[in-house]
């Protein structure tokens, strides 16, 4: 084989892993993100009797756990998230825009943990509309990114439920 085949074949084949290592990450968080499809359900003509019980195993189901209500402009909630931020951060100004305290603690904590500026991520999820994984994944690509927003939002759910009143 000519050197130029050779270098032509090492050239294709460190594309094609390239592109793999770059898609993948992609593809995971699309396939995630997809709603799951609704079932059909149509009604049996006529279903047989089991001759014998039959035995069913139950499968746990992953609950979400039920973050308190606060808002986001709670001072409670501000007073929490000050040291998670930068110091001479403006919070009024840093919880603008945010649908819930559980996201603006989220994206806070995520700053803090992985080191992109809080309003790097802010901007990111708020006004391009990116997952937090996305924006993170742009300005960290070596990190993994969906382990970082799954410690981020268990941190603020913390501080959610430390702000909330004891029932």
């Amino acid at each position: 084989m000519s050197t130029a085949k050779t270098l032509t074949l090492i050239a294709g084949l460190t594309a094609a892993i390239g592109l793999t290592i770059w898609a993948t990450p992609r593809l995971i968080e699309m396939s995630n993100d997809r709603p799951a499809a609704a079932a059909v359900v149509t009604e049996p003509a006529a279903a047989p009797a089991p001759a014998a019980p039959v035995e069913t195993r139950r499968r746990a189901v992953k609950r979400e756990a039920v973050v308190p209500a606060v808002a986001v402009d709670a001072p409670e909630l501000h007073a929490r998230l000050k040291p998670v931020l930068n110091r001479g951060t403006k919070l009024e100004l840093a919880s603008e825009g945010f649908a819930s305290a559980e996201q603006f603690a989220t994206v806070a904590h995520a700053a803090k943990n992985t080191g992109v500026p809080f309003a790097v991520l802010k901007h990111r999820v708020l006004d391009e509309g990116k997952s937090l994984a996305a924006a993170i994944r742009e300005s960290k690509s070596d990190l993994n990114a969906a382990a970082e927003v799954q410690k981020a939002r268990a941190a603020a759910r913390a501080d959610l439920r430390e702000l909330a009143p004891s029932s």
